[in-house]
């Protein structure tokens, strides 16, 4: 039976149209601007194990997937009910909650699916990686703590739930793209480990930055709505030690991500992302 017929196309074209090329709703925000921070760090970290960037390409751009299918779910009105990523109209905004939903469960599915097939001299790397992934994007990573965040809205919480909130939700996907690129490009295992503590205190420090841009920045230069998160009585940093102290826990945290580089090969384009994640404007 052929698949049914849809307004702009077949099941499989859902989310684009052919005839005229538009953007699909997985499209959108995938090639919006943006840092692309978790792909730069499973290049640099491919390249810091002595691997060439470009044989990690694809495995970047799975990570970006992934990423991108988290921001769409998370702007969604049953999370944080956003309707501004990147200087564009969330999905949900542009194509309703249904296609954005949809939108991000492809994006999802599609990362696997383009880094399964990562071509690699052993395949049990690749294998490993996809491992990684999963774990790092399930209920003891990303998903676990997107879930313990909407949990904690406009509850009292203590300092160590509040690591653990950010620590997966943002720390583990970039923790994952340290190890990842570091698999690929045949690193030892304690290069892996390393580079993959690294990965996770530069997310942690990032999204410690993003609770103060939150405060401080304005919604033009960020990209985003500013001032949502104390709205919605999210658990942040600024919210439970105010703004000059969650400052100096994000260089602190920096400073760490870099001290886990001691004793790697890795080059100095990592150590100045651990800057960067800090200095940011947006």
């Amino acid at each position: 039976m052929p698949p049914p017929s849809i307004p702009g196309g077949s099941t499989s074209t859902f989310l684009i149209d052919n005839a005229t090329g538009a953007p699909r709703g997985d499209a959108i925000l995938l090639l919006a601007p943006g840092k692309r921070l978790r792909p730069a760090l499973c290049l640099a970290c491919a390249e810091a194990v002595g691997s060439e960037p470009s044989d990690v390409v694809d495995a970047a751009c799975a990570l970006e997937m992934v990423h991108c299918f988290s921001l769409i779910h998370d702007d969604l009105p049953a999370i944080d009910d956003d309707d501004l990523r990147r200087g564009i109209p969330t999905c949900h905004k542009r194509f309703g909650e249904a296609i954005a939903i949809l939108a991000g469960d492809a994006l999802f599915t599609l990362a696997f699916e383009v880094l399964s097939h990562v071509q690699s001299p052993d395949a049990r790397r690749v294998l490993r990686t996809v491992q990684v992934l999963t774990k790092a994007t399930g209920s003891d990573g990303l998903v676990g703590g997107e879930v313990v965040d909407v949990l904690s809205e406009g509850i009292a919480i203590d300092p160590e739930r509040l690591r653990y909130i950010h620590s997966r939700k943002t720390g583990a996907l970039m923790a994952a793209s340290c190890q990842v690129g570091a698999i690929l490009g045949g690193g030892t295992e304690r290069q892996i480990a390393s580079l993959g503590t690294f990965g996770e205190r530069v997310g942690l420090a990032f999204q410690i930055a993003d609770d103060i841009l939150n405060e401080t920045a304005d919604a033009a230069t960020l990209g985003k709505a500013v001032g949502s998160d104390r709205e919605r009585s999210k658990a942040t940093y600024t919210a439970l030690f105010g703004i000059e102290e969650a400052r100096r826990l994000a260089e602190e945290t920096s400073a760490q991500a870099k001290a886990a580089l001691e004793g790697t090969s890795a080059n100095q384009f990592l150590s100045q992302l651990a800057d960067f994640t800090v200095q940011r404007l947006h």
